[in-house]
C-alpha cells in the first residue's frame, strides 16, 4: 500500500480511447502515489476538470469526438492550470506539433510518453510534479506575484544566481557554467524563473540581466583565485544584446582575460539580421564576449547567416537530445547540427542530457560540450569548485559504450 493516503494523493485524469492502456497507466500512477480517473470522451473529463481542477491531465491524441490538439485548445479556454502529459501513439512530428501548440496556449506541458508506457519514464516525466505531502524545493508554475513585489526583490537583492555546469566531451572536465536566476523569497523559499520572469517590465529585465552578469563575473573571479577558469554563459534578450551597457559591464577586463563571457540568445532572435549584424554585436565580439544561439533547431533559420554573423556556439535544443536513441530523426538532426558547427568552427553544446548513455553518440556526432540534469542540476556558486574536483563518470560512460575517448570525427 502507498505511504500516501487517498486523501493526500494528487489527482490525475486520463483521456484515452484504449481501456487497456488506461488500466496500465492507472496502476502506474497508483504506484507513484497519485489517484487517477479514466475517461474515454472529452466532455465528461472537461466537466471533471471544472469541478476539481486536477493536478494532471494525461491524454492521447486520438480519441472519441475530438482530436488531441482540439482538446488542448479547450483546456486553455477553460483556464486549466495543472500539467498536461501527452500519450504518443502517432508520428513523432505530430506529437511535437501538439506539444508546441500546448506551450503556445500557455499550458504547462510535461512532454509525451510513447505507448506502452514504462514506469521509469512516467516517473521522469512527473519529476517536476510534486504529489501528496511532498513540498517542492523550488516553486515553479504560473506567476503569482505583483510587479511591486518583484521591484522589492530587486532592491533587496533577493534574486540569486545558480549555475548549470557544462562539460567538455573530449576530456570530461567541467569547462563552463550557465548563469540562471532564482528568487530566494524570504517566506516561500527558492522560486524558479517561470514564476516571475514573465512579470518583469523591460526596465526590470534589463536591470536583472545586469545583476546576473555582475554577480556571475564576481563569482568567476572568486573561482579564478582557486585556479578554476570556466566560460560563463548568460541568457540575454534581443534588447539586452543591442545595449551598449553590456560592453561597459566588462570594460575593466583585458581582451582574452578569463572568464570567457558567452551571451545566449534564442534562435528566433539570433536570426534577425538587424540584431546580430549590428555595430553593437561586432563591439561585443571585439571586447572579448561571444554570442551563442540557444535552443537551436526549434526555429526556422537561414543557415547561410551562421557564416556571416559573429556566432561562436550553437546549443542543440533538449527536445532533440531527449529521444536521441529512440528517434532516428532526432539523431539525424543532432548529427547535422554538429557537422555544421564543426565545418564553421562553432562549438556545439547538447542541452538536456538526462542519461549518460547518450554521451558516446553525442561525441561520435561531433558535439563538443554537454549539459543537463543527468550530469548536474544547477548549483550555487560555492558548489562549483567542489564539482570541478569531483571525478564525474562521463569518460567511463563513453568508454563503456565502445567509443574512443577523446575522439571527435
Amino acid at each position: 500500500m502507498s505511504e500516501l493516503s487517498s486523501e493526500t494523493r494528487a489527482l490525475a485524469v486520463v483521456l484515452e480511447a484504449d481501456p487497456d492502456v488506461a488500466a496500465v497507466l492507472s496502476l502506474q500512477l497508483h504506484v507513484l502515489g497519485m489517484e487517477s480517473r479514466y475517461y474515454h470522451q472529452a466532455t465528461p473529463l472537461l466537466e471533471e476538470i471544472a469541478r476539481c481542477q486536477p493536478q494532471l491531465v494525461i491524454m492521447g491524441l486520438e480519441f472519441g469526438e475530438l482530436d488531441g490538439i482540439a482538446m488542448l485548445h479547450l483546456l486553455a479556454e477553460r483556464d486549466y492550470r495543472g500539467r498536461v502529459l501527452l500519450l504518443s501513439g502517432v508520428e513523432r512530428k505530430i506529437v511535437r506539433i501538439a506539444e508546441r501548440v500546448g506551450q503556445t496556449l500557455g499550458l504547462q506541458m510535461l512532454g509525451s510518453l510513447d505507448k506502452p508506457m514504462r514506469l521509469t519514464e512516467l516517473r521522469q516525466r512527473l519529476g517536476s510534479l510534486r504529489v501528496g505531502r511532498e513540498a517542492p524545493a523550488e516553486v515553479e508554475g504560473d506567476p503569482v506575484f505583483t510587479g511591486d513585489e518583484l521591484e522589492q526583490a530587486l532592491v533587496r537583492g533577493e534574486l540569486a544566481v545558480h549555475y548549470q555546469p557544462q562539460f567538455e566531451l573530449a576530456s570530461g572536465r567541467l569547462s563552463g557554467v550557465e548563469a540562471l536566476v532564482r528568487w530566494a523569497h524570504p517566506e516561500i523559499g527558492l522560486i524558479g524563473p517561470a514564476s516571475f520572469l514573465p512579470l518583469l517590465t523591460p526596465a526590470q529585465s534589463k536591470r536583472l540581466t545586469h545583476h546576473v552578469l555582475q554577480q556571475a563575473l564576481a563569482d568567476a573571479e572568486q573561482w579564478g583565485t582557486m585556479g578554476l577558469a570556466l566560460s560563463l554563459s548568460v541568457n540575454v534578450t534581443a534588447d539586452d544584446l543591442m545595449s551598449p551597457d553590456l560592453v561597459a559591464l566588462t570594460r575593466h577586463r583585458a581582451p582574452g582575460e578569463p572568464p570567457l563571457v558567452v551571451l545566449e540568445i534564442t534562435e528566433t532572435a539570433a536570426m534577425d539580421d538587424e540584431l546580430l549584424g549590428s555595430e553593437v554585436a561586432a563591439r561585443l565580439h571585439l571586447s572579448g564576449m561571444e554570442v551563442s544561439v540557444d535552443d537551436f533547431g526549434v526555429g526556422f533559420s537561414s543557415l547561410s547567416r551562421l557564416q556571416l554573423l559573429p556566432i561562436s556556439e550553437l546549443k542543440v535544443d533538449r527536445s532533440f537530445v531527449r529521444h536521441l536513441h529512440e528517434e532516428s530523426q532526432d539523431a539525424a538532426i543532432v548529427e547535422a547540427v554538429a557537422l555544421l558547427g564543426r565545418r564553421l568552427g562553432i562549438r556545439v553544446v547538447a542541452e538536456g542530457v538526462e542519461e549518460l548513455g547518450c554521451l558516446a553518440l553525442l561525441e561520435r556526432f561531433g558535439c563538443t560540450h554537454v549539459q543537463g540534469f543527468g550530469l548536474s542540476r544547477p548549483v550555487p556558486a560555492e558548489a562549483i569548485p567542489v564539482l570541478a574536483r569531483t571525478q564525474l563518470p562521463i569518460r567511463a560512460s563513453i568508454a563503456a559504450s565502445g567509443a574512443s575517448p577523446g575522439s571527435t570525427p
